[in-house]
């Protein structure tokens, strides 16, 4: 296969533009939605071969709510991630296990996100129930980068990833439940913002599980687009146990007491990951901030016990999904990241009290981080975006698990505290491959985080697919 970045970006009606300012168009009359559709629709067609990141279409009715006609975001076409419900399309979770069947309504997180005003023109791949950190299949062919398509575009909302980065959409529905919007973000060059747990509509999976880890979200080519997202879905729904977010529209003004977080305690960040950090911690600094080295109190056995967590979700999918899914679930299609997960939970059931324990202890050490700091930095991924087979679920399940924690050694941290952390795409690897950067902040912070990635991105804007 050829290795050349792949991207649909043309002189249509999207244009190069963010979805910020095609809203503005619309609303100016000077292009109309079904214009946006046709070049969207025609811009998937032309990368979806190389790039695979659609699992079903609506192309001939674009779905959008009564409540979004006029909104922020109207006639801006979209998708949704395909394990988040959408009336009248199936939603298979990314799994052969089991035959999915059109969703009878949707999820409360899809009418949230139709209320902005997005178009959905369809649902996006994931590995088997996003357990992944590549969107990669036991049989089916991968989704792939457009920076460079031998190499996985993260997970698990690589399919969403791939069709923004490719320029196909510039904002894409995305949900994270130990690092999947801000994985795909780092992978593919975009900005990808984990809410803090409760900003948004409960998600309907990490609802039912004892520590809440999932949070819905978009990916984005731009801060604005983010921040027009989440002022709009707060119109919708609004947690008053949190501070208000309202629209940030630029940089603040406060100078921030920023920790230096470079490697984890289970896996030492690769050199290039670490000089793009390093990067954007001076040039924090140079912006007046004040940076100084970190640590973070989340260590081996934080680790471990998150994989007995995500072991204990891939036994309650096993044990469930014939009467949840569908009566057509069937355990020995499962891939064998599911079934070793599933597996290793089952002979360590009896570490369950303490795990949960441990667990939920954690959010009161994150929230003391930041009695010393404003915002953490740190790498998203210990190392740049691995080539796809490295994480492919075919892999001896033993060997899989150390390499996706060599790999996702950050991210996790924010679902289990429910802390809201951003994505941004901060520099490049030799292989012209984008290298995200993390920030996270205190709960209900999102304001900041999104003030100083307004900053960053102004300070040096991001690289572009089709420059």
């Amino acid at each position: 296969m050829a290795d050349e970045r792949a991207h649909a970006f043309t002189d249509d009606a999207l244009g190069a533009h963010d979805a910020v300012a095609l809203a503005a168009l619309v609303r100016a009359g000077e292009v109309n939605p079904r214009e946006l559709v046709a070049a969207a629709v025609d811009r998937a067609a032309r990368i979806d071969d190389t790039l695979m990141p659609v699992a079903h279409t609506s192309y001939e009715q674009p779905r959008i709510s009564r409540e979004g006609i006029g909104g922020p975001l109207w006639g801006v076409p979209t998708y949704l991630k395909d394990n988040v419900d959408l009336r009248g399309l199936p939603t298979a979770m990314g799994s052969e296990a089991y035959r999915a069947r059109p969703a009878r309504r949707n999820a409360r997180f899809t009418d949230q996100f139709l209320s902005t005003g997005l178009a959905v023109l369809g649902k996006t791949r994931l590995p088997e129930f996003g357990l992944n950190a590549s969107t990669e299949f036991a049989a089916a062919q991968p989704v792939r980068n457009p920076w460079k398509p031998s190499h996985s575009p993260g997970a698990s909302s690589g399919g969403a990833a791939a069709l923004v980065a490719a320029g196909v959409v510039p904002i894409a529905h995305a949900n994270d439940g130990g690092g999947s919007i801000r994985i795909p973000a780092a992978c593919c060059g975009l900005v990808g913002l984990k809410p803090t747990r409760g900003r948004l509509v409960t998600n309907a999976q990490g609802g039912k599980l004892p520590i809440d880890i999932v949070t819905d979200g978009v990916l984005t080519r731009s801060v604005r687009d983010t921040a027009a997202f989440f002022a709009a879905a707060e119109r919708h729904h609004r947690n008053l146990d949190l501070p208000p977010l309202g629209l940030v529209e630029g940089p603040g003004e406060r100078k921030l007491r920023i920790g230096l977080v470079v490697d984890s305690p289970i896996a030492k960040t690769d050199e290039q990951t670490r000089r793009v950090v390093e990067e954007t911690a001076a040039r924090l600094e140079a912006m007046g901030h004040h940076v100084a080295p970190a640590t973070l109190p989340f260590g081996e056995e934080f680790s471990r016990d998150f994989v007995s967590y995500w072991g204990y979700i891939a036994w309650v999918i096993a044990l469930t999904g014939k009467l949840i899914l569908d009566p057509s679930f069937r355990t020995g299609r499962l891939d064998g990241l599911t079934t070793g997960l599933r597996r290793r939970f089952q002979s360590e059931f009896r570490r369950t009290p303490g795990v949960l324990r441990r667990l939920r202890r954690a959010e009161a050490a994150y929230a003391g981080i930041f009695h010393e700091h404003d915002v953490i930095l740190s790498p998203v991924l210990a190392h740049v975006a691995p080539p796809i087979g490295h994480l492919s679920p075919n892999v001896a399940f033993d060997e899989l698990i150390e390499r996706l924690l060599r790999y996702v050694a950050f991210t996790p941290v924010n679902n289990v505290t429910g802390g809201p952390g951003i994505a941004l795409p901060a520099g490049a690897a030799a292989n012209d491959l984008p290298i995200g950067v993390h920030l996270s902040a205190a709960h209900g912070q999102e304001r900041l985080l999104l003030e100083l990635a307004f900053a960053l991105e102004a300070d040096r804007p991001w690289r572009r697919i089709q420059g």
